[in-house]
């Protein structure tokens, strides 16, 4: 534990934190940790570029919140002497005092690699660098054999600073602002005020995709059996066509309240707005799924046996997700054309169908 002398002195923070959306918000608890300990030091969150239009930035999740007030950004698996000469320079100049390690795990020998650069970059006190197999690993329980979460095994890493609060709700607060709420509650106008059903169709990767027809048929049903709520629909601006042909399944079914997309139109952060006046969140494996989650509104997730189970499961007890062990999960694979994804092939509608009613009553 850190003592109180300690927090005093630690006046720069560096954290090192890669990846996009999700990743960020599994890490919500670890940053509130971090900013309880070092009340008076200014953090900075070392952070990589966004891959892809589907991925936004650490900042669009951040910004806002005050658990980081600068970033320093460089191209994941970057070789170049150049770049990295630069970041070395950019840390360099900054001095922290202490550097908070919250990678996702790529094995001893690159967090190693990453130890060493950050002491060449002239950093003496670092935290939660895992640096056994045990720190890499997510355990499982010892009572039914599950695997911790992702959260859980960040918040082991940094445990000398304390206790990362994963159960309580502050801890994953977005603090959303007035004008982002402003902002989702224009875009659920056309709702007139209906109880709604939240949906995402984005996925970064094809081998987490469930099936169109498949989406479809089950907002058919939905309608059908919920003819007061309407349905809100997002994601980015590629899905916006996707997600306007499979609202065709609700608003054919001429019973239940309008299909509303807002695919590309809001932020990350109003996007949490609406998903937190939703009664359900229904989506993939996904950075919406996990602000979702964050905004504690029940999730019923559709996981591909890509990786392993639970440990990217949207973190909390209250959602469901239909994962489906087949012989090949764990695979990692982003596109899947040998087994032809049938991991997510066999999760039917009415699979899905009935843990949404599960969730609605």
């Amino acid at each position: 534990m850190v003592d109180a002398e300690d927090k005093k002195s630690v006046r720069r923070v560096l954290i090192y934190r890669i990846g996009s959306l999700g990743d960020t918000v599994v890490a919500l608890p670890c940053f509130y940790l971090i900013a309880r300990t070092f009340p008076q030091a200014t953090c900075k969150l070392l952070t990589n570029f966004p891959i892809n239009a589907k991925a936004p930035s650490s900042a669009a999740i951040l910004e806002g919140t005050g658990l980081v007030q600068g970033y320093f950004r460089y191209l994941i698996g970057t070789r170049s002497p150049v770049e990295l000469l630069r970041l070395w320079w950019q840390i360099m100049r900054w001095r922290p005092d202490v550097l908070v390690y919250l990678s996702a795990a790529r094995g001893v020998k690159a967090t190693e690699r990453d130890r060493l650069f950050f002491k060449l970059c002239g950093v003496r006190r670092m935290v939660g660098i895992p640096l056994t197999e045990e720190l890499q690993a997510n355990l499982p329980n010892p009572v039914d054999g599950t695997l911790e979460f992702e959260a859980h095994r960040l918040a082991r890493t940094v445990s000398e600073l304390g206790d990362a609060r994963l159960d309580d709700p502050a801890s994953w607060d977005l603090r959303l602002s007035g004008a982002e709420q402003a902002g989702a509650a224009e875009a659920l106008r056309p709702l007139e005020g209906r109880p709604f059903i939240a949906v995402s169709l984005g996925t970064k990767v094809q081998a987490n995709e469930w099936d169109w027809e498949r989406w479809r048929a089950l907002l058919g049903r939905l309608a059908q059996t919920y003819p007061g709520y309407g349905l809100v629909l997002n994601g980015a601006s590629a899905d916006v066509e996707r997600s306007d042909w499979v609202a065709e399944g609700w608003t054919a079914a001429g019973t239940a309240g309008p299909a509303v997309n807002v695919c590309g139109q809001l932020t990350p952060r109003e996007s949490a707005c609406v998903f937190a006046a939703a009664d359900v969140f229904i989506g993939h494996d996904s950075g919406p799924m996990h602000l979702a989650a964050a905004v504690q509104t029940p999730c019923v997730a559709i996981f591909s046996a890509r990786g392993k189970p639970r440990t990217w499961f949207p973190f909390g007890l209250h959602h469901r997700v239909i994962y489906h062990q087949v012989n090949c999960w764990g695979c990692r694979l982003d596109t899947c054309i040998v087994e032809g994804k049938k991991c997510m092939t066999s999760i039917e509608v009415d699979e899905v169908f009935e843990q949404v009613r599960a969730v609605l009553g």
